[in-house]
């Protein structure tokens, strides 16, 4: 039994995936609002992730592109037992809570059906939704907020999410093993830049998958120091 555990805990990776990214590099507009969640206009960048059959089937509709972008996106939330995300991407309120009323983007019942770490300056109580999700609101250092979320995911990985902000902190750490970028066929010109300001943080990432399609550009990075 010791050993299957050392085994679970081996093999889980904190990942990020479908991060989607202009040609020009910025994972978001300026601006972000509750009417433009990814920045003016920064919704440019996910076009190919909203056509693909997993987007809709995660919305409850029928229809959808099949192939080599809906196989990227699909691998979204596979063996993922819990989620960080920062602020940003739970909701475009800043500063103190003006009340609990915000409960995320994703209706009642939320996509991940796991726990969801949130990083936050500001506390509030965690928020229990439909489908086994959980909101849990920390301002604890990104180190010990991994520590519970891999204790969480009981031996599966742990997805790292947006915003940019976000990714960064662990991309600076070295703690992401691994990261699929969707490079759009699209420049956005200002926002936020994810590869800006990391230090040494990229060192040691290599490629190793690179496939393209009209849509995207489909490029995973893997952490060989970790």
């Amino acid at each position: 039994m010791i050993i299957e555990q050392w085994e679970n805990i081996v093999m889980a990776k904190v990942r990020v995936h479908n991060f989607l990214v202009s040609l020009d590099g910025y994972a978001a507009g300026p601006e972000q609002s509750l009417e433009n969640p990814f920045g003016v206009g920064g919704m440019v960048v996910g076009d190919w992730f909203v056509r693909t059959e997993t987007f809709l089937r995660m919305q409850g509709q029928p229809g959808g592109s099949t192939g080599t972008d809906n196989d990227f996106a699909a691998r979204w939330g596979t063996n993922v037992g819990a989620f960080i995300m920062g602020r940003n991407m739970f909701g475009p309120i800043r500063g103190e809570w003006p009340d609990e009323s915000w409960q995320g983007w994703w209706g009642l019942e939320p996509p991940y059906h796991h726990p969801v770490f949130v990083l936050t300056h500001y506390q509030r109580p965690a928020l229990p939704m439909q489908g086994g999700t959980t909101f849990h609101f920390t301002d604890e250092p990104i180190e010990a907020v991994l520590d519970q979320a891999f204790e969480a995911a009981n031996g599966k990985d742990v997805q790292i999410g947006g915003g940019v902000h976000t990714v960064q902190q662990f991309l600076r750490a070295g703690l992401i093993d691994e990261m699929h970028l969707a490079i759009a066929p699209v420049l956005l010109g200002r926002g936020e830049r994810l590869f800006d300001n990391l230090g040494d943080g990229p060192a040691g990432y290599q490629v190793t998958e690179w496939v393209g399609t009209p849509a995207a550009q489909h490029v995973v990075l893997t952490n060989y120091r970790s």
